[in-house]
């Protein structure tokens, strides 16, 4: 009996597994444009927040762009997700994410031709230097496509981790109208004997870099023993990476004149390969560091005072990203349940008020009205705002809300 139960059970076990029905998890899409410029096709990764379809209006994103998309593009919608959706967290914007696959890397994410290399051959030499068209392909070709393919905000930032951080600092100092902020991951500053950083020396102590801001990640590339005092010293190939970037580092702080906010880090128990990950974490905290939404410490706030905080705060939002960025249509509504729950009429309807006012294209800011009139026993006004959300968009809850307070009637 036991001998025929071990024949038994592996058929049952695989048969169970053969039963277990698979889904895929899709975090964005993959697309194809050709880029006339680069005479090729450009593989892009694009994600887009998901929100609660088309109940809200439309908001506009802001775009995160990430040079290497193929190694980096998972890793950085998993930190934007997680810092602006995912247990109530507004620590981040919601915001795009593009990655840039790569057909050429050495082509592309270097600003400059080398013509010798003890590392690169022959033919990966030729190719060098084609940093400024891709920064075209960028400019004229993948920003226009993705603005005109979605809803976009006019804030943009890129990521970039080695060579691409290389040519995140290109970006910023020969063509800093296309991006707003930038995190330089690891950058490979000592390309072309220190071409871009002996750039930097002169261009960070001469321009205006107001309304920029920079994050540079520095990771341990040094050999055990030595650490960042004890490197400047060194005057091996070994070290050169990481000598470029304190270089960097330093001519950043000594320019505070130009007006760039920056900040650095160090990353003493992470490699060249571990750091982008929690770079990029800490990069996009510092770049909007100014999004989250405190409460003034006030007891027994009033729905007056609480408008004003969110008023002055997203002056300041706006004010930082260049462009106005209204009252998030959800914060307002999460705050006109609130006061509707403690039966504050006055204070709930302030809310909800306004969120009709800032996004009258949104079926959901006139189905919470509708539950405010409902709650507040005006059934007539609550009939006009149901229907109204109904005109928007067919949502079936909405439906259900109006059929109830007919059949009432």
């Amino acid at each position: 009996m036991k001998a025929l139960l071990c024949i038994i059970f592996p058929f049952s076990f695989f048969s169970a597994i053969a039963q277990i029905e698979k889904e895929s998890i899709s975090i964005g899409s993959v697309q194809t444009i050709h880029s006339k410029i680069l005479n090729e096709d450009r593989k892009i990764f694009v994600y887009s927040p998901q929100n609660f379809g088309d109940i809200y209006e439309k908001p506009r994103y802001p775009v995160v762009y990430v040079m290497d998309g193929e190694a980096h593009f998972n890793s950085v919608v998993g930190i934007v997700e997680q810092l602006s959706e995912v247990n109530g967290n507004k620590i981040l914007p919601q915001m795009m994410v593009v990655g840039i696959a790569n057909t050429n890397r050495m082509r592309d994410l270097t600003p400059s031709h080398i013509s010798k290399s003890i590392s690169l051959d022959t033919t990966t030499l030729a190719s060098t230097g084609g940093g400024e068209n891709f920064t075209s392909f960028l400019e004229k070709e993948l920003i226009p496509y993705i603005d005109s393919n979605y809803t976009t905000a006019p804030y943009r930032t890129i990521i970039g981790h080695s060579l691409g951080g290389l040519m995140v600092m290109d970006e910023l100092l020969n063509h800093s109208k296309l991006f707003n902020a930038y995190i330089a991951i690891d950058p490979s500053m000592w390309w072309d004997n220190q071409k871009l950083l002996n750039q930097a020396k002169k261009d960070f102590s001469e321009k205006n870099f107001e309304n920029k801001t920079l994050f540079v990640a520095m990771a341990n590339t040094m050999k055990p023993g030595m650490d960042t005092l004890s490197v400047k010293s060194d005057t091996t190939e070994n070290t050169e990476h990481i000598r470029s970037i304190l270089e960097l580092i330093n001519v950043l702080k000594i320019n505070s004149q130009n007006k760039l906010k920056y900040n650095w880090k160090y990353y003493n128990d992470d490699s060249h390969g571990s750091v982008p990950l929690i770079a990029a974490y800490d990069g996009l905290r510092f770049i909007f560091r100014f999004i989250t939404f405190s409460l003034p410490n006030e007891n027994n706030l009033n729905a007056d005072s609480i408008l004003f905080a969110l008023r002055e705060h997203y002056k300041n939002v706006s004010l930082q990203m260049g462009y106005n960025v209204t009252l998030p249509e959800a914060t307002l509504n999460g705050y006109g349940y609130s006061f509707l729950q403690k039966k504050d009429w006055a204070g709930s309807y302030k809310f909800f008020k306004l969120n009709t006012d800032l996004y009258p294209k949104s079926a959901n800011v006139y189905d919470s009205m509708g539950d405010y009139f409902d709650t507040s026993g005006d059934a007539k006004k609550a009939i006009e705002n149901y229907t109204k959300a109904l005109s928007i968009f067919g949502n079936q809850v909405t439906q259900e809300k109006l059929n109830n307070i007919k059949n009432k009637k």
